[in-house]
């Protein structure tokens, strides 16, 4: 049993019935692990929620753990950003809070974004991103 913190668009392909998302959270779920999100995926998903969309969202984010976005978390954030920065790399600060979030309570992220994820002391689990649509 483990841990994890849903990326943003793992969540979207998730209320979109993305099959392979939905059977994984369900298989994980069935398994007695927790699955959580954090303030940056809950802004994300209320940004691009449509009014018909309000209810459902709102039902599955409120399954979720919840994770705090603490003010020391928000500087190891900083610091991540600062530090890819000087290697010539620039992340979003969703995507550095995220990894933050992920790292600081020892969980897994499960995204299709590897790319936005390189910090080596992240855990990561891959969902293949496939048609989303």
């Amino acid at each position: 049993m483990a841990n994890y913190l849903l990326d943003t668009t793992v969540i979207i392909d998730c209320l979109r019935g993305r099959k392979e998302t939905v059977d994984f959270l369900a298989e994980i779920a069935s398994e007695g692990s927790v699955v959580g999100c954090c303030a940056i995926n809950i802004t994300e998903i209320y940004a691009g929620m449509r009014e018909n969309e309000r209810q459902v969202t709102k039902r599955f984010l409120d399954s979720l753990e919840y994770y705090e976005v603490t003010r020391n978390l928000a500087g190891l954030a900083g610091e991540y950003k600062r530090e890819y920065a000087g290697k010539g790399i620039t992340f979003s600060l969703s995507d550095v809070i995220i990894a933050a979030v992920t790292i600081s309570n020892n969980l897994i992220l499960i995204t299709d974004n590897l790319r936005h994820y390189p910090m080596p002391e992240l855990n990561i689990k891959q969902i293949e991103a496939g048609s989303r649509g």
